[in-house]
């Protein structure tokens, strides 16, 4: 078996750096707010090149409290990518604003800044991008779009922990989760940099925000029983925080890992097929949290890659707007035909720093053997 994600190797490989980190928690008596919090969050925000991190419960959360924090709701509009997983149009839909799709790139999947001018309004007040599978989207030319139109960006960075985009030709190299004016990242036990249940953060740069962000994920508190604002109970606990300092000196590698296999699917998949492969643009440095290729024949190469005895998964199988979530929103099938036929076609291949060389290489040959074609 070859199963598409297994996460109990990251757990042996750093159990003495995890039991070890359970042990100080336990032993200090306190588990909200405390330091291990304090420190993961100037440890992330190093990592990230971002001035201020806040812990937060979730990913979702991360991206709700922003624009609480912004004041954008009813009556509001913020620009989403029309593919990709809910979670970021909820966010949108949590505060009362309105999520406005906007068409990706077919060949990065991101959102496609080309497309932002046809759907900004006078009451858009903000852009939520996400860096799908790891993937920079284009920050640079939606940022520049932005500042024009007076709008905030708030990066989806749920799924691109280390992953870089470069700024302008020969321009330096930054992080996402610094790329925008805010960031909601995710610590889902699946991701790059997974926690050991729900967790997440948000990076920013700017200090006033991030002041606001520490009331907001509080009960809207810093000071107890003194509530300043409508906020939320929505705090990193301790445990999840030590956890994911005993991960972080090991993301980097574990990226490494993932582009390494990355490469190995590319060199074994050229030419095969009716298969899309990821399209990386030359600004971009991906860290594969997942590795997703196309195809019009997804249902029965999904069906021979599992008699093989490999596992492989959908990432999405339905575009937000189609979801039963939205049926009142008025969208219909055909409004936004890119994100459906990536709906129609994506299909994750196994990737994570625990695979192996010949593990992919087995893939590759099964997905050729599907084609009818040999190496």
């Amino acid at each position: 078996m070859i199963p598409v994600l297994d996460l109990k190797p990251a757990v042996d490989e750093l159990r003495p750096a995890l039991d070890a980190a359970y042990q100080r928690v336990m032993e200090s008596g306190r588990f909200l707010l405390g330091r291990e919090l304090e420190a993961f969050e100037q440890e992330y925000a190093a990592f990230v090149g971002a001035r201020h991190c806040i812990g937060v419960a979730n990913g979702l959360e991360a991206l709700q409290l922003v624009l609480l924090a912004r004041g954008i709701g009813p009556g509001d509009e913020v620009i989403v990518p029309s593919n990709g997983y809910i979670a970021t149009w909820l966010a949108v839909t949590h505060v009362g604003a309105r999520p406005v799709p906007c068409e990706p790139d077919p060949r990065t999947h991101n959102l496609d800044p080309e497309r932002l001018a046809s759907v900004v309004s006078p009451r858009t007040r903000a852009i939520l991008p996400i860096h799908l599978y790891g993937q920079p989207a284009d920050l640079p030319a939606i940022a520049s779009f932005a500042r024009t139109h007076g709008l905030f960006v708030l990066e989806d960075a749920a799924q691109s922990h280390g992953a870089r985009c470069r700024q302008g030709a020969g321009g330096p190299w930054r992080q996402t989760g610094a790329l925008g004016d805010a960031a909601g990242i995710s610590f889902y036990p699946s991701k790059n940099l997974g926690a050991l249940a729900d967790a997440g953060a948000i990076t920013t740069d700017d200090r006033e925000l991030a002041d606001k962000l520490r009331h907001l994920r509080n009960y809207g508190s810093k000071v107890r029983y003194v509530n300043e604002y409508v906020g939320l109970n929505s705090r990193l606990d301790e445990l999840q925080a030590a956890f994911l300092r005993a991960k972080l000196p090991l993301l980097n590698a574990w990226n490494q890992r993932r582009s390494a296999l990355a490469a190995r699917y590319a060199a074994a998949l050229a030419g095969v097929g009716d298969l899309i492969l990821p399209y990386v643009p030359g600004w971009a440095e991906p860290v594969w949290h997942l590795y997703v290729v196309r195809t019009r024949q997804r249902a029965a190469l999904q069906a021979h890659l599992e008699a093989a005895g490999i596992g492989t998964q959908i990432h999405y199988p339905t575009p937000p707007h189609l979801a039963p979530a939205y049926a009142g929103a008025g969208w219909k099938r055909g409004d936004f035909p890119i994100a459906e036929q990536l709906a129609a076609e994506v299909l994750s291949l196994p990737i994570g720093p625990h695979h192996t060389a010949d593990q992919i290489e087995a893939v590759g040959a099964s997905i050729r053997q599907f084609f009818g074609q040999s190496r």
